[in-house]
């Protein structure tokens, strides 16, 4: 047989062996893949389940997101060591050589092994999810990925930080099942504090019936008193218990609504300032 017709005979041979067999790992992985997005749908639903809360529908996609991620890698790996089967290469010393290389890592990557154990953790207890704002150590900011990994903080200002899920010791969630909007309010010594107090009250009464600022409430506004006294002002405070991440919005409305009412009722807002007593000389 001519040389040209064995290699045409070889390379056929193969196209209908191994050739066919990648093939269909290949189309294998791609099916696969498209269901694991079908699957991942329906597995935010189940957690989430049929009425979910905004707190709840943000931890079933930070899990589902993980999931499908993790997922995939390990398809691939495991897709990538057929093709290279069925390639002819020998994957056992690659295996052998993984697994040494594994242990080698594992010694020597101590602080990504910590983050990865520290993400599953913030995962597995729920401590935050994608869309809440926590701060971690002077850090504050809305969540906007999570990885096994790290998790990323968008701040005020646009900067986005990558913090290691391990260097995680002390996070405070501020959306978390429900925030609280708390306003200080500083009077001078010369108003009538009681006033001041039923002034603040029917602010409170009044936006926990307004029919914008109502759904974003728990519960009525209450006032709970003198605070401080400082140098030059009475502080008196009004709180109020809000749905997760609108205890700013409402904030914002209660010292608008304050200081148009204080100017209304004639309720002094004072400013510091200093007085000077003159003492003319002895002759």
């Amino acid at each position: 047989m001519p040389l040209g017709e064995e290699a045409w005979k070889a390379v056929r041979d193969w196209l209908l062996t191994s050739g066919l067999r990648i093939a269909f790992i290949f189309a294998l992985s791609l099916i696969a893949s498209r269901w694991l997005r079908v699957l991942r749908a329906r597995l935010e639903r189940l957690i989430a389940g049929a009425a979910p809360t905004e707190d709840e529908a943000q931890r079933a996609r930070t899990l589902g997101g993980v999931i499908q991620s993790t997922t995939l890698v390990t398809m691939a790996i495991i897709a990538g060591l057929m093709i290279l089967r069925e390639l002819g290469l020998d994957i056992a010393p690659l295996i052998a050589g993984a697994g040494i290389a594994g242990v080698a890592l594992g010694l020597g990557a101590q602080t990504l092994i910590r983050d990865i154990i520290g993400g599953f953790f913030i995962l597995l207890e729920d401590q935050f999810a994608v869309g809440d704002s926590i701060q971690v150590g002077n850090i504050v900011g809305g969540v906007e990925k999570m990885t096994l990994r790290a998790t990323f903080l968008r701040d005020l200002e646009g900067t986005l930080h990558v913090v290691p899920n391990g260097e995680m010791r002390i996070v405070s969630n501020r959306t978390k099942d429900w925030s609280r909007a708390v306003v200080n309010v500083g009077v001078a010594y010369e108003e009538d504090i009681g006033r001041v107090v039923a002034a603040l009250g029917k602010i409170g009464h009044d936006l926990y019936q307004d029919e914008v600022c109502a759904p974003l409430l728990l519960e009525e506004p209450t006032v709970s008193g003198v605070e401080a006294l400082g140098d030059w002002a009475v502080t008196v405070r009004i709180m109020v218990k809000t749905k997760p991440g609108k205890q700013w919005d409402v904030a914002r409305e209660l010292r608008r609504r304050i200081k148009e009412s204080f100017e209304r009722e004639g309720i002094e807002m004072p400013y510091p300032r200093q007085e000077v007593l003159m003492r003319p000389l002895a002759e």
